[in-house]
């Protein structure tokens, strides 16, 4: 692999890292190819010594020679960054955003750029179980489409739409989804122990029935309410703690939870 730069990664935080990281263990790039732009001098050493890709504080400097360029910021320094680099990406670089909200019109806008591709991770790209769902403009090419599929799968699985709008409602399920399993997964745990379980048994029980039960899910291709109806014995245990879940409101709670993060993914976009 050529050490020419190849990747500039804008925001060295969770994600930022993560995309990086994944660039060199899937050998994509090697570590001389990615550049990452981070102001903070904690990260900037910490990236440097765990991921040995040079670092620096200027963007500009970052992106100067990058055929794609990772936009990684939180979405609210994102005018901030783009003043900084406005007037200076080359039509042949190719910018991909995962900034929660900051729809393509508004990156085109700020950065005076058109081929522009607008993903949604999450976080289980960190270990490569993620779900990315992405778009982009006409002007992106279909060699650049196919790069973005290959540099995205590093992280996991990857959804192309169509539709921009799509991606909105993929921050508030996809995106923001794994929050509202881990608290799904924390309630299971404390219920556990409140019924005599240690707390390292009652981890293990519901991380392992969590993982089944979705690879179960995926591997069948059944719905979620047939799958329901197969473990729930009339007058059994399933069925009274199912009663009293929809009681509690758990369902409803669950609904407006993935109506509350896209409204804000909204707000975001303004």
């Amino acid at each position: 692999m050529s050490d020419a730069k190849q990747f500039a990664v804008i925001g060295g935080g969770t994600m930022g890292e993560t995309f990086a990281r994944s660039l060199l263990a899937n050998e994509i790039a090697p570590a001389a190819a990615v550049t990452v732009c981070e102001v903070m001098p904690e990260r900037q050493e910490m990236l440097q010594d765990s991921l040995g890709v040079p670092v620096t504080a200027d963007a500009a400097e970052a992106i100067e020679g990058a055929p794609v360029i990772f936009m990684s910021v939180k979405p609210q320094d994102f005018e901030s960054v783009a003043s900084k680099l406005k007037g200076l990406i080359l039509p042949e670089q190719l910018v991909v955003s995962i900034m929660a909200g900051v729809r393509l019109p508004t990156l085109r806008g700020g950065l005076g750029h058109r081929p522009l591709v607008r993903a949604m991770p999450n976080t289980p790209a960190q270990i490569g179980k993620g779900l990315t769902v992405w778009t982009s403009t006409d002007e992106v090419s279909a060699e650049q489409r196919k790069q973005v599929r290959r540099m995205l799968a590093t992280m996991g699985e990857e959804i192309y739409v169509d539709e921009e709008s799509t991606i909105d409602r993929a921050t508030a399920v996809s995106g923001s989804g794994p929050g509202f399993f881990f608290l799904l997964l924390e309630a299971m745990i404390d219920g556990g122990v409140m019924i005599g379980l240690s707390r390292e048994q009652a981890s293990k029980m519901v991380i392992e029935t969590a993982l089944g039960a979705a690879a179960y899910a995926k591997e069948s291709g059944m719905h979620p309410a047939e799958l329901r109806d197969m473990v729930t014995s009339p007058g059994g245990t399933t069925a009274a703690g199912l009663l009293a879940m929809e009681r509690h409101g758990a369902r409803a709670g669950t609904i407006e939870a993935i109506i509350a993060a896209y409204e804000r993914t909204r707000e975001l976009g303004g």
